[in-house]
């Protein structure tokens, strides 16, 4: 996860953090990923049922009713340890979470244990009551999932109606004073919709926008030819650091952030070192305190059914399962050979990420996208764009 706004903008510096001691558990939620710590986010996919049809869903999740979900007392003992383990957040997903019947309750159970709860969600089923229940329960965050314009959204979701009713979401949300932001996956049929969703944020008064690159997993991996080329992620880099400054600029900041290509921090320092911007060696510094993907440390995953995994993208390897051993433990089990390098995963990586000048700020990105393109966990990362110059090889 990238802060644009923190970094380029100057929404964050150095010294933030470190007045917090850089500690999980005393660090406001927008400075967690400079924590020294790093103690995990929890993505619970707490059910792989979804009421949409979205062709970038790593879970595979269709409208039926799914066996061998973790039940409502499985869930607790899972917060009860997320809790005592120091885990500062917990990440409600899917499938879609808001369609289990006890979400509300285990979301309510998990604030009272100290966690704060984030719902990821299609916005489709967050009426006024539900935005009401959500607050009260005390909610810390609302991702609501949107492509682009009405019919690209409709078509990439799967069901006419479903951006209407995400607007409706997110306007329920901010009418009961709860954060609401947008997250928006790239790929080729969506990247010219970017501005158009500046301009909503910016129109809707959102004051949060993720922007996630595609990650190759789950079905999502027959979406492989659907990745921006190179050069087409650099142009759209630019474009979402050129809105995000005209809206600082204009006095409409907003918090915006790339997620899931960590060759996004580096891009950013080096152009701001082109512009003879003062702050770039600030910058670099924040970077070297988010130290690149977390897979395996300060981010995992539980599924539906308990296994856990490195990440919510990648499900190729199971560490084990919460119904068998606590998920402290499992994430703190270096016997396991995948988990011991996922700790240390600098040391492991191949070809240009070995040899990459800003490997300690990047850790070598995504070992999902490395397997589902080169079949090597090990390999580099095909989707970072930054040419050998630039990382130090030519």
């Amino acid at each position: 996860m990238i802060g644009v706004s923190k970094l380029y903008c100057g929404t964050v510096e150095p010294s933030d953090p470190l007045r917090y001691g850089r500690k999980t558990k005393k660090l406001p939620s927008h400075l967690l990923q400079f924590a020294l710590d790093k103690k995990p986010i929890v993505v619970w996919n707490c059910t792989r049922r979804c009421n949409l049809k979205c062709k970038h869903c790593y879970a595979q999740a269709e409208d039926k009713d799914y066996a061998n979900e973790l039940t409502t007392e499985e869930g607790k003992r899972l917060i009860d340890d997320l809790a005592q383990f120091g885990c500062p957040v917990l990440l409600f997903s899917g499938g879609e979470p808001l369609v289990r019947k006890d979400v509300l309750i285990l979301a309510a159970y998990a604030v009272e244990k100290g966690l704060r709860v984030v719902f990821s969600t299609n916005g489709t089923l967050i009426t006024k009551e539900m935005a009401k229940q959500l607050k009260e329960i005390g909610t810390s965050y609302v991702g609501i999932s949107i492509d682009g314009t009405e019919a690209v959204h409709d078509a990439f979701r799967g069901v006419k109606g479903a951006f209407k009713k995400a607007i409706e979401g997110v306007r329920n949300c901010k009418e009961v004073g709860l954060k609401v932001g947008l997250r928006f996956t790239i790929f080729k049929g969506n990247a010219k919709e970017i501005p158009a969703i500046f301009d909503l944020v910016e129109q809707e008064e959102i004051d949060r926008v993720c922007f996630y690159h595609l990650v190759y997993s789950g079905r999502g991996s027959a979406l492989i030819k659907e990745d921006l080329s190179h050069e087409e992620t650099r142009k759209v880099v630019d474009l979402i650091i050129d809105r995000t400054y005209d809206l600082f600029q204009r006095g409409k900041p907003k918090e915006v952030l790339t997620v899931d290509n960590h060759a996004d921090g580096p891009y950013i320092y080096l152009r701001m070192l082109r512009e003879g911007n003062p702050r770039a060696k600030e910058v670099l510094e924040l970077l070297k305190m988010n130290e690149g993907n977390s897979s395996g440390v300060g981010i995992g995953c539980v599924s539906w059914d308990g296994e856990v995994y490195a990440d919510q993208f990648w499900r190729e390897h199971s560490f084990g399962n919460v119904r068998q051993r606590p998920f402290s433990e499992i994430w703190t089990d270096t016997s396991h050979p995948l988990m011991l390098k996922l700790k240390e995963k600098k040391k492991y990586v191949k070809g240009r990420c070995s040899k990459c000048k800003w490997l300690d700020v990047c850790a070598g990105n995504f070992r999902a996208r490395a397997e589902a393109y080169y079949g090597d966990i090990w390999a580099p990362d095909p989707a970072c764009y930054l040419t050998d110059e630039e990382i130090g090889l030519a």
